[in-house]
C-alpha cells in the first residue's frame, strides 16, 4: 500500500462542530504571498530557460501524449517541477551541474507523499541526445501508467465501483 494522503472521514457523533478548513495556498500550507511568489519565479524560469529545458520541451511539443501532456515549470505546492504529468502523477527533473543535491532528494520525498514520483535525468544528456534522453522518459511514463492501471483494476476489486466519466461495464452487461 502507498504512502498516499487520504482523507480521513469522523464519525459525525464524535464532535460537534465541523473543522476549519484551510484556505491558506490554495489547498497547501502556504501563505498566499509565497504562492504568489513562487508562480512569478515559475514564469520568469518559463521565459530564461536552459538550453536542455528548451530542447525537452521542443521534444514534448512533438509527441503527442493525449490526456498525459506536460507542462513546464509548473508550480507543485512549494516546489517549482520542470516539467509534469498530472494525469500520470510523474514529473521529469532536469539536474543541472549547479544545483543543491540534498534539496533535490529533500522536495522528492515530500513530492512522493503526494503521489507525484519524480524522473531525474542529467542536462548533459538532454543536450547531447534528445531522442536517447526519451526513451527512459518513455519508460518511466508507461510504468508509471501501468501503476495507475493497476491500481484502479484493485480499487474496483475491492471495492466495485467505477472511476467518474467511466462507463460501468457490468451495468451494461446486464443490459444486453
Amino acid at each position: 500500500m502507498s504512502d498516499r494522503k487520504t482523507l480521513q472521514l469522523r464519525d459525525p457523533s464524535e464532535t460537534d462542530a465541523a473543522p476549519a478548513v484551510k484556505k491558506r495556498g490554495r489547498g497547501w500550507e502556504i501563505s498566499e504571498k509565497r504562492l504568489d511568489n513562487l508562480h512569478e519565479q515559475a514564469r520568469k524560469m518559463r521565459r530564461h530557460s536552459s538550453p536542455a529545458h528548451k530542447a525537452l520541451a521542443a521534444r514534448f511539443a512533438k509527441e503527442d501524449f493525449g490526456k498525459f501532456k506536460f507542462t513546464r515549470h509548473t508550480v507543485v505546492g512549494s516546489a517549482i517541477l520542470d516539467f509534469v504529468s498530472h494525469p500520470l502523477g510523474l514529473a521529469v527533473a532536469i539536474d543541472e551541474p549547479d544545483q543543491n543535491d540534498a534539496l533535490a532528494r529533500r522536495r522528492d520525498k515530500s513530492l512522493s507523499a503526494v503521489g507525484i514520483e519524480v524522473f531525474r535525468i542529467p542536462a548533459e544528456t538532454i543536450l547531447e541526445d534528445v531522442e536517447a534522453a526519451m526513451q527512459p522518459i518513455f519508460a518511466a511514463m508507461n510504468a508509471r501508467y501501468r501503476d495507475k492501471q493497476t491500481a484502479r483494476r484493485d480499487h474496483q476489486s475491492k471495492y466495485g465501483a467505477t472511476p467518474r466519466g467511466a462507463p460501468n461495464r457490468n451495468r451494461n452487461a446486464e443490459n444486453r
